[in-house]
């Protein structure tokens, strides 16, 4: 009964969406990312977008008006890591944050000696665990050029990496996965990361495990080869955990 009312409840959204699957199209071809999706693909990240906004609010900070541009862009983008997954994986939270540009964030961290340091830097974005996902448009309305850098999908796959508590790198996995393999894999080639130079993978992936997978996954959609020749083990993880084989829809 639960499913036949959700799956009702949701065709009622769908047939009501403000954005028909013209409106989509238009706002999907301007995210470069996408143009590799078969056309059944597109439909079904369509229906999900919609979903997506259906429930979640995107309100603008310091007077950023939230345009349909913006909420498209950023809808379609957060929906790829879940394409062949579902809605209920952004379950436990309900609003994104977006500044026009790079916002000060405060920070408070513990060094190994217990000292408490305070203090302040510029962000792109953040996500927060049973909070919102916070963004740049500055960095977001770039996001998406296949140049392997995302920051939409890298702070929406935070989002699933806290389905299971604090992001640590190991999200919920799904029930053919071996959770030894995948800590074994990822633990070995973050290792490997911090001392290694890989091409076109951010440094930053080798702060912590939770921006290794981060920085990996924004790869794994933008640049799959780059992936591929630096950790082939991680992408063949991913492409199970993802259900999406991305560098067979980009060849």
């Amino acid at each position: 009964m639960f499913n036949i009312i959700k799956g009702w409840r949701e065709q009622r959204i769908l047939d009501s969406s403000e954005f028909a699957h013209e409106d989509w199209a238009r706002a999907a071809e301007r995210i470069v990312i996408l143009d590799r999706l078969s056309g059944d693909e597109l439909s079904r990240l369509f229906d999900l977008a919609t979903l997506f906004l259906a429930d979640k609010s995107i309100t603008g900070a310091q007077g950023f008006e939230i345009t349909d541009t913006v909420r498209q862009s950023i809808a379609l983008q957060a929906c790829l890591p879940i394409l062949n997954l579902s809605l209920e994986w952004y379950d436990g939270w309900s609003s994104i944050i977006i500044y026009q540009g790079s916002y000060k964030s405060d920070s408070t961290t513990v060094d190994e000696f217990g000292i408490v340091h305070e203090g302040s830097q510029h962000r792109s974005g953040e996500a927060w665990q049973r909070g919102p996902v916070v963004l740049s448009w500055k960095d977001a309305k770039h996001s998406g050029e296949r140049d392997g850098h995302n920051v939409v999908i890298h702070e929406f796959v935070h989002k699933l990496d806290m389905m299971n508590g604090r992001a640590n790198g190991f999200p919920p996995l799904q029930p053919d996965m071996d959770p030894t393999r995948w800590t074994e894999i990822m633990s070995r080639d973050f290792e490997d990361f911090q001392t290694h130079r890989k091409s076109g993978l951010d440094r930053y992936g080798a702060t912590n495990p939770a921006e290794f997978f981060a920085v990996l996954s924004e790869v794994f959609f933008e640049t799959p080869k780059k992936l591929v020749d630096a950790y082939p083990d991680i992408y063949d993880i991913m492409v199970k955990f993802f259900r999406q084989d991305t560098l067979k829809r980009n060849s």
